[in-house]
């Protein structure tokens, strides 16, 4: 069967590394290369009858690489973090590239080469970082923002060098030459986005209206190759072409459904492409170049966490942040592959070379997971025995503070607790590290003390010992896990709510024993529902069911060892059951201009009116010779058949 047989042996065993791989917990791309070091020329075993033609096929996953990532792309995930993505990345990548350059002389290669191992340790790893923070639950945090916005301009930086290095081979007929090719691209792109932003759309539409899935997946395919073979045409790169069709389409209205038809065909291509790697890998040279490969492995490490480290604290992120990114972003990327065998088709850099970058990306992509976990250990250590805090505080009372609210975090949503707690007379003190934040409490009157939440002279200044609970609002979840530890080493009594990151900390937050545990993307999605569900008219206590239901169902699974969550919630369902329904009155109404006992309302339609809002004040329990107006809003309870009753009389 010839290439049919190789195609077929390389999904079987794809997958089997790749389950292998993902009970490890490792990328499913290492799974992908394992299985072309096992099938490839340089292992015993099955091999592979023609790698060039498997190479080929690979051309294509690059090309739909590129074309998902273009369909991806989007300006507004970089807009949180743009300073440092937008321009810390270049310098990153620049003094990555001089660090690979250094290094590459120190093993004695020729500066091209040289040059060429800078451009491609230059790149971190977007599948496995983002396969990393999952797991670890870090998703959402600052720091995973930081590290996604590098990634992306890190991506799009892999089109110009695909362009660029290549001409080093002749420098002299290259740099005119690479002049050209920029004119060809800044004239493709022009092309691309008067003629692409208007023909593709609007050929999308019409293939959309056809209604057939097949013909989309077929139209999105060609459209992506189609484009990446024009570029090839006027001697561009083929990747490059696909990479600008996806970006026009990722602005158009059909952009999320054709990433979502592509996926999984980008998915299969890139299985290709990661097995071609792997059997270009030759263990061996593992074995005979030990010291160097584990010389340019530390270097490269270690170099890139330091790049990355400073890069942070430049653009004055600070706390876990720079720790984070540097014990994130050390590895080599995939991207890697793409240039270098970019490298080896074009005589730019040699086997050995390739061998060299393609064994060091594999180690370190291996090593993410277990580096990356140490970020909240060795932060803790840093924040105990290196840091000496500066401690500021402003409007603490002068007698002793004793039973009140520890806020950890003064943003937005610990500014608006404090501001509730304060209308409520309660005594709070806010603990802040941002300056902004900490000049904003001092504005609004709030006590607060400046320093990071996780120190124990910090905790001990805002009276943990003696509060009587804990509100702990940062989004991080290393400040947040370490400062809940100290806190319960201080007050083993003190209560604590905590805003959790993900799942896998709100899990580590049950752990350590904290009171009430709060997922703000879940209270957001049940929000939506509440809301939506009001619209389709189903009946409120329904939708309290339903909604109740489904916080239940993860709440207590979470809790069951600390409360029984599930009773207590149900308790407090069943009280919600009467929960108010407002009802404007309008002057139509048979009901305005006349008294709760001439309407005779409680015995007509077994509702019964608990309150009038009248020029935004509140009667609370009116009597029965409350007169209603047009315009009040009148807050009723009952069961569903009174309620609706009473939406019929006050109708007529």
């Amino acid at each position: 069967m010839g290439l049919a047989t190789d195609i077929i042996l390389i999904v079987v065993f794809a997958f089997f590394f790749g389950l292998v791989a993902q009970r490890l917990k490792q990328p499913l791309i290492l799974g992908y290369i394992l299985a072309g070091v096992f099938l490839g020329p340089y292992t015993s075993g099955y091999t592979i009858s023609d790698v060039h033609e498997i190479e080929l096929l690979a051309e294509i996953g690059i090309a739909l690489l590129l074309f998902a990532l273009g369909l991806e792309f989007s300006f507004k995930d970089l807009k949180p973090v743009k300073k440092i993505a937008l321009i810390g990345t270049p310098i990153q990548m620049l003094a990555t590239i001089a660090l690979g350059y250094w290094a590459g002389q120190l093993m004695g290669l020729d500066w091209k080469s040289s040059v060429w191992l800078g451009a491609l340790v230059s790149f971190s790893s977007t599948m496995v970082i983002l396969k990393t923070l999952m797991n670890q639950g870090w998703m959402g945090t600052l720091s995973s923002r930081v590290m996604v916005g590098i990634l992306i301009v890190q991506d799009l930086a892999v089109v110009p060098l695909m362009i660029a290095l290549p001409e080093l081979n002749d420098p002299v007929l290259g740099l005119p030459k690479l002049g050209f090719a920029a004119l060809k691209a800044i004239g493709f792109l022009s092309v691309m986005i008067v003629l692409g932003t208007r023909l593709l759309p609007w050929l999308l539409r019409h293939i959309a209206s056809v209604g057939s899935k097949e013909l989309f997946l077929l139209a999105i395919t060609a459209i992506g190759l189609g484009v990446g073979y024009l570029t090839y045409m006027v001697g561009l790169s083929f990747a490059f072409g696909a990479f600008v069709a996806g970006m026009v389409l990722s602005e158009s209205e059909h952009g999320h459904q054709a990433l979502s038809v592509i996926i999984p065909l980008r998915d299969i291509f890139g299985l290709l492409f990661f097995s071609s790697v792997g059997m270009l890998f030759d263990p061996m040279f593992l074995v005979d170049n030990f010291s160097s490969v584990i010389k340019l492995l530390v270097i490269i490490c270690i170099g890139k966490g330091l790049i990355f480290a400073t890069i942070s604290i430049l653009f004055k992120y600070r706390n876990v942040v720079p720790l984070a990114v540097g014990l994130g972003l050390f590895q080599v990327g995939e991207f890697a592959f793409v240039l270098a065998r970019l490298g080896v088709s074009t005589a730019s850099i040699t086997n050995e070379v390739y061998s060299l970058v393609l064994t060091v990306t594999i180690l370190s992509m291996a090593l993410t997971p277990v580096v990356s976990g140490l970020t909240a250990p060795l932060y803790r250590f840093r924040q105990r025995w290196f840091r000496h805090e500066k401690l500021t505080t402003y409007n603490l009372p002068q007698e002793k503070l004793a039973n009140h609210v520890v806020i950890l975090g003064g943003g937005r949503i610990g500014f608006q607790t404090a501001q509730i707690l304060k209308r409520l007379n309660q005594t709070h003190v806010v603990v802040e590290f941002d300056q902004k934040r900490f000049e904003e409490l001092k504005q609004a009157d709030i006590a607060a003390v400046y320093g990071d939440a996780d120190q124990e002279i910090v905790l001990e200044a805002a009276g943990v010992s003696s509060a009587a609970l804990l509100v702990v609002t940062v989004s991080d979840c290393v400040t947040s896990q370490s400062a809940v530890k100290l806190a319960k080493k201080i007050n083993e009594r003190l209560e604590i709510i905590v805003r959790s990151a993900g799942y896998d900390d709100f899990k580590v937050m049950k752990e350590l024993g904290v009171s009430e545990a709060v997922l703000p993307d879940l209270e957001g999605s049940l929000e939506i529902v509440r809301q939506a569900l009001q619209y389709l008219d189903v009946p409120l206590t329904e939708i309290q069911y339903q909604t109740e239901k489904v916080r239940q169902e993860l709440y207590s699974d979470l809790f069951t060892q600390k409360q029984n969550y599930k009773v207590l919630s149900q308790l407090r369902g069943a009280e919600r059951q009467f929960d108010l329904q407002w009802v404007r009155l309008s002057k139509e109404s048979s009901l305005a201009n006349h008294s709760i006992g001439e309407s005779n309302i409680r015995k007509r339609t077994g509702a019964s009116i608990v309150g009038v809002v009248r020029n935004e004040e509140l009667l609370s329990n009116p009597d029965a010779n409350c007169v209603l107006l047009d315009e009040d809003l009148i807050a009723i309870i009952g069961n569903d058949q009174a309620r609706n009753n009473f939406l019929k009389l006050i109708k007529s």
